[in-house]
This record gives C-alpha cells, structure tokens and sequence, in this order.
C-alpha cells in the first residue's frame, strides 16, 4: 500500500523557520496533486497548502505569504517551506497525495512554534 513518509517536524521559536518533506512512494508522482494540512489542538483540520501536478498552488490565507509549497518530481517529493513561524501555526502536519480517485494521508509530523 502507498505510504507518505513525513519529516522536518520539531519545536521552533516564534519568528523561525522550518522546512517539512514528504516522500511517496509510486510511478505517477508528477501528476499527482500534493497537499499539506494541518490540525492544531481543539481545531478543525485544514488545508494549508496544495500543488498540482502542472505546478499550480494554493495557500490557506492564515499561510499565504509565510509558508511555500514545492515539489521535487524526481524526488518523488513535496516540501513546504514555513516561515515567520507564529505559535498559531502549532499543529500536526500531514502530507497528502491526491489523484482520482485516489486519496493518501501521511502519519503527520509534529510542529511546535513556541513563544
């Protein structure tokens, strides 16, 4: 089965920065569509970020200007660069690959943006 492989994940101080990546495993990668969410103590899950296949992003608007998503296609990887960290952005990350009708989730890394 697919597995997402999470990493970068760790305690950072506020105004820092971080950089997680996410491998996937499978021959189709570059028409995939990659994606981070995230999900934050007594919060709702959310969509941070996702890049298609052709390049395309989007950001969530609590992000957008922080925090950039990028793909390595010979990597078979996704990246998303975090910066200007806020404690806000404390969270479980978790990667996600997405091609009809297909849906993976990653195991979630940890991120902790201290004050």
């Amino acid at each position: 089965q697919v597995q997402l492989v999470e990493s970068g994940g760790g305690l950072v101080q506020a105004g820092g920065s971080l950089r997680l990546s996410c491998a996937a495993p499978g021959n189709s990668f570059s028409i995939t569509t990659m994606g981070w969410y995230r999900q934050a103590p007594g919060k709702q899950r959310e969509l941070v970020a996702r890049i298609t296949g052709g390049g395309s992003t989007n950001y969530a608007d609590a992000v957008r200007g922080r925090f950039t998503i990028s793909r390595d296609n010979a990597k078979n990887s996704v990246y998303l660069q975090m910066n200007s960290l806020k404690p806000a952005d404390t969270a479980v990350y978790y990667c996600t690959q997405s091609y009809r009708p297909y849906y993976y989730w990653g195991q979630g890394t940890q991120v902790t943006v201290s004050s």
